[in-house]
């Protein structure tokens, strides 16, 4: 038998050996399975006739360890600040038509379109009721409002140097931007020597 044929033949039998093992099989050993206490069935009395009877089991707790309870009351409380969290929501004063998506600005107006008669700097509830979108022509209730989000506690939001208020986006720019101020800051360094 040739070396080749040889590793050959042992890598396909471990292989094999491998695929047939119950290495990712659920294991033999028994599941724990809750302890049942009391099961209430209910009596027949001699003049009924037998009819199928549906046991009624009373819920059991099982008695917890001293870190279970602990980790269970990190939970509670976790759960109740995150109940707390509250992400506010800012207007941008934009608006999105929901059947093709163009986007109303009240900066921009519609008069730069051809046919727009809305000024710039008019407001989207100050547009007339028959007002439709420009490329679509769906009607003004079909606009939807674009807001941001602002993570964080509702009742933080005033604290700080402002920063509490920021969006996602602005604080990614001024963490960012910072990071890059002060490594051009520092590379400017050696143009001094």
């Amino acid at each position: 038998m040739t070396p080749r044929v040889f590793i050959v033949t042992a890598i396909l039998t471990l292989t094999l050996a491998i695929a047939t093992t119950s290495a990712f099989s659920p294991s033999l050993t028994r599941a724990k399975l809750p302890r049942r206490t009391a099961s209430f069935l209910p009596r027949m009395s001699e003049t009924e006739e037998a009819t199928p009877l549906i046991a009624v089991e009373a819920p059991v707790e099982e008695p917890m360890d001293a870190a279970t309870k602990l980790a269970l009351e990190k939970q509670k409380k976790a759960d109740e600040l995150r109940a707390q969290e509250v992400f506010m929501k800012r207007s941008t004063g934009i608006h999105k038509c929901s059947n093709c998506d163009w986007e109303y600005d009240p900066a921009k107006g519609d008069s730069f379109l051809i046919g727009g008669m809305i000024k710039p700097g008019t407001a989207f509830e100050e547009l007339p009721s028959n007002w439709r979108c420009p490329t679509c022509r769906a009607s003004k209730d079909n606009f939807q409002e674009v807001v941001e989000e602002i993570p964080g506690f509702e009742v933080n939001q005033g604290y700080g140097f402002g920063t509490n208020s920021m969006t996602t986006g602005q604080k990614n720019t001024l963490i960012w931007g910072g990071l890059g101020f002060f490594f051009l800051l520092f590379l400017s360094g050696y143009a001094l020597s």
